[in-house]
């Protein structure tokens, strides 16, 4: 990919988070899912990539898998995409929801089902000092010395979910602090590439697709993520099986995940640990965004203002 397409790619996320965010807080979950999906479709018709989803939104099922997008006149490319990443936040005003476009060359993307993942990301300085064979304790050890820091200065994002509560509990007498999050890990994996942030480490099991574009944002903010698929049921396995997965044990590495040439667009909906959400006013909105490279590690971020008076509102 020659062009930074992301460039043209973010178009399409400000539009989903533009219409998600007007549903902010309203308690409709499908309503606001569905909102920004079909802004995202609308939007795609006008980039110029011969684009199929390999990852898509399997909530409004308007973004499916195997469906092309742009106006099939560039690259092929394959994307992956969530219109509204943390739509139940998004629902009650919650934080850290997002609209992510993830774009890669032609089986760049790792093909899995919608299923469990065990996931360990970290920003670039504890690039090669995780993996997911070391206990927690060990990690943030690992991770503290790559830093220069104490375990006691490191705080490690995860879910709230019952499934956590002895890697909480283990966390927590290594020594090191942590922020529980009611849904979005997007963000809060991209966000251990930011100083700023405060977010030192994600642990714990969340979403695969959501996983796979995570590893794409990492790939090109040059953080590091190890993952492993986890099966719930026969029925999850034998789906494993049907994208090829013939070992979930295997312990997949960034690049296994999301290889060669990517890119990452992704707006704010709501306000979160690593992005800004919709901020409308008269007559318009301002949105928070950010672009990135896997090719340069180039990680920009994007104030816009859109004025409603002068193109579609979404």
């Amino acid at each position: 990919m020659d062009r930074n397409l992301a460039l043209e790619a973010v178009r399409v996320t400000e539009a989903s988070a533009l219409a998600a965010a007007r549903l902010m807080g309203r308690g409709d979950l499908e309503a606001t899912d569905r909102a920004g999906a079909e802004a995202m479709r609308k939007t795609f018709q006008s980039i110029a990539i011969n684009g199929v989803i390999v990852l898509g939104d399997t909530d409004s099922n308007l973004l499916p898998i195997g469906e092309k997008v742009g106006n099939l006149t560039g690259p092929e490319l394959d994307v992956a995409l969530d219109p509204l990443e943390g739509a139940a936040i998004c629902a009650i005003g919650g934080y850290n929801a997002m609209s992510i476009v993830a774009i890669a060359e032609r089986g760049g993307f790792l093909r899995i089902p919608e299923m469990h993942m065990q996931k360990i990301a970290v920003g670039p300085e504890g690039r090669g000092a995780i993996s997911l064979e070391k206990s927690a304790t060990e990690n943030l050890r690992a991770l503290a010395d790559a830093k220069g820091v104490y375990v006691a200065d490191l705080t490690v994002a995860m879910l709230e979910r019952p499934r956590h509560e002895s890697l909480i509990a283990e966390v927590r007498e290594a020594g090191a602090r942590v922020k529980l999050l009611r849904d979005g890990d997007v963000a809060a994996a991209i966000a251990t590439t930011h100083p700023e942030s405060g977010i030192d480490m994600l642990l714990g099991i969340g979403g695969s697709q959501q996983g796979i574009m995570t590893a794409a944002a990492l790939r090109c903010a040059a953080g590091d993520m190890q993952a492993r698929l986890i099966a719930r049921s026969g029925e999850e396995a034998e789906k494993a099986r049907e994208c090829g997965i013939r070992d979930l044990a295997k312990i997949y590495t960034i690049e296994e995940m999301a290889s060669g040439s990517v890119m990452f667009a992704g707006t704010g909906v709501t306000n979160g640990d690593y992005l800004r959400g919709v901020r409308f006013y008269r007559g318009g909105a301002m949105t928070h965004s950010v672009v990135m490279r896997s090719r340069t590690h180039t990680v920009r971020f994007m104030q816009s203002h859109h004025r409603f008076d002068l193109k579609p509102e979404y």
